[in-house]
């Protein structure tokens, strides 16, 4: 790497002032691939920061390009608008010092970076070390790693610069203190999941209890297609103390004093956030806010059946986007009972939302009778059943081409995981809020939302799943019970298990081998199912990469 990486300021004047300095984190949300937005969005913060009197504010891991940014980090304008940006950064770094994050060209090279700005000059930039190329991250496919340590100094004060993944290893905050770091910085783009928060402050206590020096731990929220990002931003100081702990969900802005060797909390602390129902339902909220806003579409609109999936689906995206922005279609048909007719409606009514009803039973009967003649003496079975979910798809489509509005769809991932949809059915769809949510979380769900307002009717949440697909059909006819369903799934995706291993914790052999088997030769479907909010350790995305073709039998 080039030694212009490694700049530490060597100026007296510097060196001469008080060791005072009083940071700002910048927990923003930014655009991937928006860098003039970005820009203005960080200049703006800085701005406000330095009015109310901090010396630097600290901005997270990729700030400028928005994380992550994926294949646009091959494009070959990506250099100079990168440089554009940060000639603006350095003219506004005359009012306050910046610290942002950034990818960087050197000669055939690419670094993820972390940057200092002040008075117009970069003080210092450091490469990241640690590339995660696990689960959501596939960093070594576009950066080199870094090598070295950066310090720079500001106000007395020696800063140690480090971007996310490097804190999860002891190295390079080892090599930050033996450089004289007296504070350490850390840039973070970490993407949520249920129990995340907890393992951050953990693992940076452990950082300050090993080297005893304070952290400022300064995180992005935010969707990005199935990621989000809670912020959740903290500073521990010397003590092992959490002094500042930043909102959740929210941008926000937090101040803390580095003076006499000591970090103490200039703003009033958040409640310290527990990983439950609340964080979770606001991850689905968020994710679905950010997936329509900034793609720019007008709404949402979702078949709305009476059951669960779709109740909460509803909530959450009128609770994302407002209820102007939300329509909810019932499409009835012989099999649709009255109670979740009435369901639907009723639920629809309380949010607000435009509603309604439009039977699939014509649409059917047209199909029916085109396929009459090859259908003939052939027994009634499942294609029956998929074909009404495929008039609903052809409906939603339809409405959604007109009108602009998106199709959020409404399967969960139990029901993902083995199969329990129809292609081009209903899954069609931009986005689905549920895809990464088990089945009994989603009664968990529904049952919080309503202590928020009761929206979902509780019949809805109490009487037993049903497609109603076929007379008196219901879920755990086809499938185990949702609790043993759930169990399995999540010890086979989540944690890929072996059936002996699963069977050895006490299910049923053919319960096991079962939904292993459904598991795996429904891969092909989840392959053309739309994108979601991931909130789990392995989603169904890009953590999860499965082949479609192949000779491997569930076992040991």
């Amino acid at each position: 790497m080039s030694e212009s990486l490694h700049k530490s300021p060597s100026d007296p004047q510097l060196k001469s002032l008080p060791s005072v300095l009083t940071i700002a984190l910048g927990q923003c949300n930014f655009h991937v691939g928006d860098l003039p937005g970005n820009t203005e969005k960080i200049i703006q913060s800085a701005t406000d920061a330095a009015a109310q009197g901090a010396d630097l504010i600290v901005f997270t891991e990729l700030a400028l390009t928005g994380y992550p940014p994926e294949d646009l980090l091959l494009r070959p304008s990506l250099k100079h608008r990168i440089d554009q940006a940060l000639e603006q950064i350095a003219l506004a770094s005359h009012q306050i010092a910046i610290a942002i994050g950034y990818p960087s060209q050197h000669q055939n090279a690419l670094f993820n970076c972390a940057g200092v700005w002040h008075r117009g000059e970069l003080l210092g930039e450091y490469a990241k070390q640690e590339l995660p190329n696990y689960q959501v991250f596939d960093e070594k496919r576009y950066f080199t790693s870094g090598q070295n340590a950066t310090v720079v100094e500001l106000n007395g004060v020696k800063l140690g610069l480090t971007v996310c993944e490097d804190v999860w290893f002891d190295a390079p905050v080892a090599q930050a203190v033996e450089a004289g770091a007296e504070l350490i910085l850390n840039l973070n783009a970490s993407p949520f999941h249920m129990g995340k928060q907890q393992e951050r402050i953990d693992l940076i206590r452990r950082h300050v209890e090993s080297h005893k020096v304070p952290f400022l731990y300064v995180n992005q929220i935010g969707g990005q297609d199935e990621l989000v990002f809670d912020g959740s931003s903290f500073a521990v100081s010397e003590q092992g103390e959490c002094i500042l702990q930043m909102a959740s969900w929210k941008e926000a802005t937090g101040f803390v004093r580095f003076e006499n060797n000591q970090l103490t909390s200039v703003s009033e602390s958040q409640p310290a956030r527990e990983d439950g129902l609340a964080s979770l339902y606001n991850a689905l909220v968020l994710g679905v806010r950010d997936y329509v806003g900034k793609n720019r579409f007008p709404g949402v609109l979702l078949g709305l059946s009476g059951g669960i999936d779709s109740a909460l689906t509803l909530a959450i995206a009128v609770d994302a986007l407002g209820p102007e922005k939300v329509r909810a279609v019932m499409m009835p048909f012989a099999y649709t009972s009255d109670m979740s007719k009435e369901d639907a409606s009723l639920q629809a009514e309380a949010m607000g939302v435009k509603y309604q009803s439009i039977s699939i039973e014509p649409m059917y009967n047209e199909f029916m009778a085109a396929l009459a003649p090859d259908f003939e003496g052939l027994a009634v079975d499942t294609t029956e059943e998929n074909l009404q979910a495929r008039c609903r798809g052809v409906l939603l489509m339809a409405l959604s081409n007109k009108t602009g509005s998106m199709v959020i769809t409404t399967g969960n991932k139990s029901e993902m995981a083995v199969g329990y949809a129809t292609l081009y059915g209903d899954m069609v769809g931009g986005y689905s809020a549920l895809k990464d949510v088990y089945k009994m979380k989603v009664f968990a769900l529904a049952e919080y939302r309503n202590t928020i307002s009761p929206v979902i009717p509780q019949r809805v949440i109490d009487r037993p799943p049903s497609a109603e697909l076929a007379p008196d059909q219901k879920d755990e006819d086809s499938l185990p019970a949702y609790p043993v369903l759930d169990a399995i799934l999540e010890s086979y995706i989540e944690h890929d298990e072996s059936a002996e291993h699963i069977i050895a914790a006490g299910f049923e052999r053919e319960d096991v081998m079962r939904v292993l088997r459904l598991v795996d030769i429904t891969e092909y479907k989840r392959r053309q199912a739309p994108i979601g909010v991931r909130v789990t350790r392995r989603g169904f995305g890009r953590d999860r990469r499965y082949p479609v073709t192949n000779g491997w039998k569930a076992g040991y």
